[in-house]
């Protein structure tokens, strides 16, 4: 009798492979980073290279699929207020519970040379971030991987078939026959998951082992704590009381989806598991191909309260007081900065400066925090995918309402 594991299963064989197999190689950083990690980068790469495609036409499907555009234009803004009111509360969270600890933060030589001015980063302002939602030509967007604009150009495109009626009958033939054909491609991708999992988190592992979490362990301790506080008093009420679904069905059916955010700290190379686990909660495609998409580009909760709580953290490190002042102008930047954050690894390090900045901390303890970045980017990003599914179940839930009403 052949045994077939789950998905679920075998991310998590791969995690806790990768986990021993990253202890017992941790002399041998060489051989891993050779070896190992090519593989691991192929998977990602593989992954990156789908996204693009896949965001573009399942949005333009969803559109598609959904006709009425009026219907399409209530559940953009709900989801976008229901990604900017959790993403208050997680900058919020992270910088009162680093607050509240700072007591028990220990004093780090920071080992941080002053150059005179630091690090110049060029100011990034609200409006900034608006113009840069629309591209000025559209295969920039697709090579760079700008993902907001990539949205904007997928909803002008789905929305223009859609008016164009009979006219543009055989652009939606095409649009859903390519999306039919992204989804085989990703099936093939998805196939080799669990090796890929197993290939880019041993390198992680190897390389920022026992000494670096020892060093910064109340940061990573702080973060992690942060991330699950907002699972559990944020999405979770949000989850059952606008969602109408049980927080531990929610949490256990996207176990895949968090398994593989942790390993490959990627919510956008997450997307293709946060829909279909999304699908098996009964999000119906149209919706969770939008809001999941929407939310891996503008929904990164998890960065809001890592900066929130790195700035508190850095601070106290370098023996700085701050104001509720730059209280303000921390929380208003690390808003600002997360929804701009790439959703690829590292993404947020381009950013946290300017967060930095905005308080007067030392924009050379970037380079401090860059140190055990990764590690907490794989929290960090399960907290922002798993924000992502719960927005998709709570708009499922309206959408459904809707539906009822307009049938009475």
């Amino acid at each position: 009798m052949k045994i077939r594991l789950s998905l679920t299963t075998q991310i998590a064989v791969a995690l806790v492979l990768a986990i021993i197999a990253g202890i017992l190689l941790q002399d041998h950083p060489g051989f891993v980073n050779e070896f190992i990690k090519p593989f691991g980068t192929i998977f990602l790469n593989l992954l990156k290279f789908i996204v693009v495609p896949l965001v573009l036409f399942s949005i333009m499907a969803g559109i598609l699929s959904m006709n009425d555009m009026s219907k399409l234009g209530k559940l953009g803004l709900r989801a976008i207020l229901y990604f900017a009111f959790t993403t208050l509360i997680a900058v919020t969270m992270g910088l009162v519970v680093s607050t509240l600890v700072r007591g028990w933060i220990p004093a780090i030589d920071l080992h941080i040379e002053k150059t005179g001015e630091g690090v110049q980063m060029p100011e990034v302002t609200f409006m900034d971030q608006i113009v840069g939602m629309f591209p000025d030509n559209i295969l920039t967007p697709l090579g760079t991987m700008a993902m907001i604009q990539v949205i904007v150009i997928a909803i002008l495109f789905g929305v223009a078939i859609v008016h164009v009626a009979e006219d543009g009958e055989p652009a939606r033939k095409l649009v859903i026959s390519l999306n039919e054909v992204v989804g085989k491609v990703l099936n093939y991708i998805m196939a080799v998951a669990p090796v890929g999992v197993f290939c880019m988190l041993t390198p992680v592992v190897v390389n920022n082992g026992p000494s670096v979490l020892g060093s910064y362990a109340v940061l990573v301790a702080l973060a992690y704590s942060c991330f699950l506080i907002h699972v559990l008093c944020v999405y979770s009420p949000l989850v059952y009381f606008l969602g109408g679904l049980s927080p531990l069905r929610f949490l256990r059916e996207m176990q895949p989806a968090m398994l593989f955010a942790f390993s490959s700290d990627s919510s956008v190379a997450t997307l293709p598991y946060s829909m279909e686990c999304t699908r098996k909660l009964g999000v119906d495609e149209s919706v969770g191909s939008f809001v999941l998409s929407l939310g891996a580009t503008i929904n990164m909760d998890g960065v809001a309260i890592y900066l929130g709580a790195t700035s508190v953290f850095m601070a106290a490190c370098c023996g700085i007081d701050l104001t509720i002042n730059q209280y303000m102008a921390i929380a208003f930047a690390a808003t600002v900065a997360s929804i701009g954050t790439p959703g690829i690894p590292g993404g947020s390090l381009a950013l946290m400066a300017m967060v930095f900045a905005s308080a007067n901390i030392p924009v050379e303890c970037v380079a401090v925090a860059a140190g055990i970045d990764r590690i907490i980017d794989m929290g960090r990003t399960v907290m922002s995918v798993t924000g992502d599914a719960s927005c998709a179940i709570v708009m499922q839930k309206s959408v459904a309402k809707a539906k009822v009403e307009e049938n009475l």
